[in-house]
This record gives C-alpha cells, sequence and structure tokens, in this order.
C-alpha cells in the first residue's frame, strides 16, 4: 500500500467532483488535457500517481486553484 493511498483517493474524489460540476465526462477532460481516458480514470480511483503538471492542467481545465483541488471534505 502506498504511503499516501488515501490523499490520492481524496484528489481522484475532489477531481471527479468538479468535472462533474463542470458537465464533463473523462474523455472530455482527458482531451483536454492531451492525456488518455484510461488514465484520467486511472487518477480519478487513485490507481496511478500523477505528476505535478498534470495536476496544474487538471486544475487549469476546471478553471480552480490547486488549493481548491487539495482540500479535503469530510464525507
Amino acid at each position: 500500500m502506498n504511503k499516501h493511498t488515501k490523499e490520492l483517493k481524496m484528489l481522484g474524489l475532489n477531481i471527479s467532483f468538479y468535472r462533474k460540476y463542470r458537465g464533463y465526462s473523462q474523455s472530455k477532460l482527458a482531451e483536454m488535457i492531451d492525456i488518455s481516458r484510461t488514465h484520467m480514470s486511472r487518477i480519478e480511483t487513485a490507481q496511478c500517481e500523477v505528476s505535478i503538471h498534470v495536476l496544474l492542467d487538471i486544475c487549469e481545465a476546471l478553471q480552480i486553484s490547486p488549493k481548491e483541488l487539495f482540500e479535503w471534505h469530510k464525507i
């Protein structure tokens, strides 16, 4: 188990939330930031590590700040 599994899961949930809020499919967001839909899915489900460059691209596409992406909310 990765040392940061919980954080990666929360990050993926936040990406998914903001993506849906904007009305984007995984395919649309992936296309906007030039990655595959499979990679986007793996990011959202914490099945892979993600680079800071991709995270910044996601923030730009979703029109949110990195701070917003890393705010953990209790579910």
